[in-house]
């Protein structure tokens, strides 16, 4: 067993970084907190991702809180779920008090009270903050079919659907698209396309209706819509420099789980998607936290988990680090969980045997210590945590029960006349505030519907219909366009002389078909013709 001034000696080495580094606390040796053997975590190997973990109440949150301010100063954007509203004292200064700064004078960090630039979103608008939408197409059939709750067989069918919309030119923006193509699919008019897509039968189809009907009468289409939400925007920096702390208002997650973990996964399956490749930066591009990071992942289908793996594994080089955010390692599967080189295990309880085995699960992922780690992590107070990162080199530090630092802005939530003024104020507000149903898969099926059948009264038969009225498509791919059976990389350019598109284009007229094929025509680039999804089924659409 080494002695004290051997186990500072090994923290002082093995966490003395040569370039920045996130501060994290002091090391605790035999119950005493040392200031000279200060913890830290190079900032160039927060990328390599990470896992901060603990039983409720250990201190968890303000971890984050602390990690996020530093990184905001280091001028890193952050993202943050903010389940329990306490993030949003971020944007309010700490108010010192005395045992606060006796806290912080003995760990030697020098405490400065301060606020920082905080960025309020709330999913669908279903909050203060500005609301955060995707649409259907973009959110793709692997994440919809885990919100659907659908078994392995149901999704592929749910792909199926999709590829038919994209192949179609039918723009999946909401919930009431989908179900307007998988309504046309069963119905008499769609038997022959039905038949087409082959492994589709239309009883797996009506079963996804009712899920999708289920979904909207629980108040869950607000979620998916136009304008979409720009992952872009979580990469800002504030004026003077400092990174954009992004919360994502996230209060009632135990009334919608799914639908919340898988939005989250959108965000990163949206941002791997988009953003180009970096290597090793000095800093990463952003730092995401996914907190309750174990609803990703009770009962997910293969091929979610497949995604999810694939993510953390290649997004690090696009300069983005991911911290999954729980209660013991053994909630995340063991692919994942090999790829987060930088741990900070708050204290675990060990009151059932299901405990005791979690508790050896966790000591057994960490490298040799000198301390004893089932004891130090059931004894840990609130506030300290065992540390261990991927140093400089990419090799593990010594493993240090750490008494972590305190945040310098509200440990707790912000006022709500706070919030709602920086919303107001908010520079994305004016793009993302009011929600917009353009033209799409709806109206394109109710229009073909009406020039196969018109009414025994009105216009004459064969009379060209009204157009729509004008309304702001997105750009950049965002018609939807998608793969062709064979023709994998190409886009599908429906014909106006047969088939239900032709259909479609007739009846909506030169208004909306000229457009689209102008458009089409205008997409000749190699991005025009690789709308194709990726590992999530999520949809190229734009931008970048």
């Amino acid at each position: 067993m080494a002695t004290a001034s051997e186990m500072i000696s090994t923290f002082t080495k093995g966490y003395t970084f040569t370039g920045p580094s996130i501060a994290l606390g002091a090391a605790i040796i035999d119950g005493q907190v040392h200031p000279e053997a200060q913890i830290s975590l190079p900032l160039g190997m927060m990328n390599r991702h990470g896992l901060v973990a603990g039983a409720t109440g250990t201190g968890k949150t303000v971890t984050l809180h602390m990690i996020a301010e530093q990184l905001s100063t280091a001028g890193v954007p952050v993202f943050m779920a903010d389940i329990k509203g306490d993030l949003s004292g971020l944007a309010t200064a700490g108010t010192g008090s005395e045992k606060l700064l006796a806290r912080t004078s003995a760990l030697g960090q020098q405490w400065v009270s301060k606020a920082f630039p905080v960025e309020f979103l709330a999913l669908g608008g279903d909050g203060n903050g500005v609301p955060v939408r995707a649409t259907i197409t973009s959110f793709g059939p692997i994440l919809l079919s885990r919100v659907l709750d659908l078994n392995e067989t149901q999704e592929s069918s749910l792909q199926l659907v999709f590829h038919y919309a994209d192949t179609k030119g039918l723009e999946l923006y909401d919930l009431k698209d989908l179900r307007a193509v998988i309504q046309f699919l069963t119905s008499d008019e769609g038997k022959a396309d039905l038949t087409e897509l082959g492994g589709l039968s239309k009883a797996t189809a009506g079963v996804i209706l009712r899920e999708l009907i289920t979904l909207d009468a629980q108040g869950m289409s607000k979620f998916f819509g136009m304008p979409e939400f720009d992952t872009a925007e979580l990469l800002r920096t504030a004026p003077d420099g400092r990174g954009v702390i992004t919360c994502l208002e996230l209060p009632s997650v135990q009334d919608k789980p799914l639908l919340f973990s898988t939005f989250l996964m959108w965000l990163l399956a949206d941002l791997f998607r988009d953003l180009p490749e970096v290597g090793d930066l000095d800093k990463p591009k952003l730092v995401f936290f996914l907190d309750e990071a174990h609803l990703l992942f009770n009962g997910a289908s293969k091929a979610f988990l497949n995604a999810i793996t694939q993510t953390v594994r290649l997004i690090r080089s696009k300069g983005v680090g991911i911290f999954f955010v729980t209660q013991t390692p053994k909630d995340v599967p063991a692919d994942v969980l090999a790829q987060l080189a930088n741990r900070v295990q708050h204290a675990l309880r060990a009151f059932t045997p299901d405990d005791a085995k979690a508790l050896k699960a966790t000591v057994s992922t960490f490298p040799v210590s000198d301390y004893n780690l089932e004891e130090v992590l059931t004894s840990a107070g609130i506030g300290e945590a065992v540390v261990t990162v991927m140093n400089e080199n990419g090799a593990p530090t010594p493993v240090a029960l750490t008494r972590l630092r305190a945040p310098e802005s509200v440990m707790g939530p912000s006022s709500d006349d706070l919030v709602k003024a920086a919303v107001a104020a908010s520079a994305l507000l004016p793009a993302y505030g009011t929600e917009q149903d353009p033209i799409s898969a709806y109206e394109k099926l109710q229009a073909a519907e009406a020039h196969a059948a018109p009414p025994a009264t009105g216009p004459a038969v064969g009379a060209p219909l009204p157009p729509p009225p004008p309304v702001q498509l997105p750009g950049d791919g965002g018609i939807g366009f998608g793969l062709p059976t064979g023709v994998p990389g190409t886009v599908a350019q429906p014909s106006q002389g047969s088939g239900m598109a032709g259909d479609i284009m007739g009846a909506i007229g030169g208004a909306l078909g000229g457009g689209v094929k102008s458009m089409i025509r205008s997409m000749g680039s190699s991005l025009g013709r690789n709308l194709m999804r990726d590992i999530f089924g999520t949809a190229t659409r734009r931008r970048r």
